[in-house]
C-alpha cells in the first residue's frame, strides 16, 4: 500500500516541476513512479505532524560543585555557580536532511505550486485507465487506487488553501457579455468573504457556473425564452432564480429584457440571511436608478419551501447555477420546480410548451462535490426513456429535454472543474 510503500522513498523534498513524471507516459508507470512524487508533494503543501526521533538522548548537565543554599527554591533561572557546568552529550539524533530554509523557499514558490496543482489535475483526470489497467496484481491495483485518492486529497488540500486566501476579503467584479447585436451586458458584483463555519453562505461569491450560463444566455437569449414579451397566455414573463447567490442570473436577464422594453417580474430567491442582502446590494448597484428595484428578493428553503405569495403562481423560466453540492439538493430542488414551474395546459397539451428549467451544473474530477452531477440525472429521467403520452391534461413529468457539455471559459472557474453540464428540464407526457 502506499502508506507502507512511501516509508522507502526519499526523505529530502525536490522540486516538483524537476520530478513529477511527465503524464503523456502515464499508462507504462508502476505505482511506485507515481507513489514517489506524491509523497514528494505530501512532504512539501502537507507534512504530517512533527514526530520524535526514533532515539533521543537528552543531555546530562553536570555541576562542579552544589549550590551553596539548598535552603532556597530554585527560581529556574541559571545561578552563578552554574555557568561554567560541564554537558554530557550521548547521540542525539537529528531527523530529516533537508534545509529548513530551502524547503520553506520551495513550499512559498507560486509557480511550483501551480505546477503541482496543474499536474494533479491533469493526473486525477487521465486516472481511470492507469488505475483499471488489465491485467494487474491485486497490490499493485490497490497501489494505484490508493494512489489516485492520495491524490485527490492533496489537490483539495492545495485548492482550499488558494481558496482561503482568496476569501480573505470582499472583491469586486465587472463582467460584460457580448449579445447577438453586438452591443454587452455589463454586470457589477460584490463578492463577499465565505464563512468557514456556515457551508449555506457559499453563494456571498460568483460561481464559474452563473458566468459560463450568462454568456449562454446572452449569446442567444431566444434559447433561454428571453426574447418575448409575454408567454403563451399573453401575460408578462414570471422569472425565478433558485440559488440566485449575488444574482448574475437574475440581473443578466432583467437587462435583457429591458433592451426589448419586455415587461416581465424576476424573483431572485437563496437561503442564507447575508446572501440575501449581498444580492440585494448587487441589485441595486446594476439598477441604481430603479424604484422599486426590478428584481424581487425573497428567502426560498428547498427542504421547507413556503408558497405563499408571489411563490403561490407558477413560473414560465426557473434558472439555477451550481446550486447542487449536496446529494439531498437534487431532490428538494426536484420537488420545488414541480410545484413552481408552468404545467402545460389542456389547451395546449398537444404542443407540450410548459414552463423551462435551466439548470448548470460543475463537473468537478475531485474533491466532496466530485461527480455531483450524476444526483441530478438519478432525480430526472430522460425525456427519451420510454415515456408515452398519457389521456390526462396532469399527466405530466419533469424530465431532461436536453443536456450539453461546456467547456471552461478561459481565467474562469475552479482547477477541480473540467466543464460544465447545462440540463434544459421540462414537462413530458407520461
Amino acid at each position: 500500500m502506499y502508506s507502507a510503500l512511501k516509508q522507502s522513498f526519499n526523505t529530502c523534498v525536490c522540486a516538483p516541476s524537476a520530478s513529477l513524471p511527465p503524464l503523456p507516459k502515464l499508462l507504462v508507470l508502476s505505482s511506485v513512479a507515481i507513489c514517489e512524487p506524491l509523497h514528494n508533494i505530501q512532504q512539501l503543501y502537507a507534512p504530517p505532524p512533527p514526530t520524535l526521533p526514533s532515539k533521543l538522548v537528552l543531555p546530562i548537565r553536570k555541576h562542579r560543585q552544589l549550590i551553596h543554599d539548598n535552603s532556597v527554591p530554585d527560581s529556574g533561572y541559571a545561578s552563578a555557580e552554574e555557568e561554567d557546568c560541564d554537558y554530557e552529550v550521548d547521540d542525539i539524533v537529528v531527523a530529516g536532511s533537508c534545509d529548513d530554509d530551502d524547503l520553506e523557499i520551495l513550499r512559498a514558490d507560486p509557480l511550483e505550486r501551480a505546477f503541482v496543482i496543474k499536474w494533479l489535475t491533469a493526473f486525477i483526470a487521465r486516472s481511470d485507465a492507469w488505475a483499471s489497467a488489465d491485467d494487474l496484481e491485486e497490490i499493485e491495483a490497490d497501489r494505484r487506487a490508493e494512489a489516485v485518492e492520495t491524490a485527490s486529497r492533496l489537490l483539495s488540500v492545495l485548492l482550499g488553501v488558494d481558496q482561503e486566501e482568496e476569501e480573505d476579503c470582499s472583491v469586486t467584479r465587472f463582467f460584460q457579455f457580448p449579445t447577438q447585436g453586438g452591443t454587452f451586458v455589463k454586470v457589477e458584483l460584490n463578492d463577499a468573504p465565505l464563512s468557514n463555519e456556515d457551508h449555506t453562505c457559499v453563494g456571498l461569491q460568483s460561481w464559474a457556473s452563473s458566468v459560463v450560463l450568462s454568456e449562454r444566455i446572452c449569446a442567444d437569449p431566444a434559447r433561454f425564452s428571453l426574447s418575448s414579451f409575454t408567454n403563451t397566455s399573453g401575460s408578462p414573463l414570471r422569472i425565478l432564480e433558485l440559488g440566485a447567490g449575488t444574482g448574475l442570473l437574475s440581473i443578466i436577464a432583467r437587462k435583457l429584457l429591458s433592451s426589448l422594453h419586455a415587461s416581465a417580474s424576476i424573483f431572485a430567491t437563496d437561503y442564507h440571511p447575508e446572501v440575501l442582502l449581498n444580492l440585494c446590494a448587487n441589485i441595486a448597484t446594476n439598477f441604481p436608478s430603479s424604484a422599486p428595484p426590478p428584481i424581487s428578493v425573497h428567502q426560498l428553503d428547498w427542504e421547507r419551501p413556503q408558497y405563499s405569495a408571489p411563490m403561490n403562481e407558477p413560473f414560465d423560466l426557473i434558472l439555477g447555477a451550481d446550486v447542487i453540492y449536496h446529494p439531498d439538493h437534487a431532490q428538494w430542488i426536484k420537488a420545488c420546480v414541480e410545484r413552481l414551474l408552468l404545467r402545460p395546459t389542456p389547451s395546449n397539451s398537444s404542443t407540450g410548451t410548459g414552463g423551462v428549467f435551466w439548470l448548470m451544473m460543475a463537473l468537478r474530477i475531485s474533491g466532496r462535490h466530485e461527480g455531483m452531477f450524476h444526483t441530478v440525472e438519478d432525480i430526472f429521467p430522460d425525456a427519451s426513456s420510454s415515456l408515452t403520452a398519457g389521456d390526462q391534461a396532469d399527466d405530466w413529468q419533469l424530465a431532461i429535454l436536453e443536456k450539453s457539455e461546456l467547456g471552461k471559459l478561459k481565467g474562469v472557474g475552479r482547477a477541480d472543474e473540467r466543464g460544465y453540464l447545462l440540463f434544459k428540464i421540462g414537462w413530458v407526457p407520461c
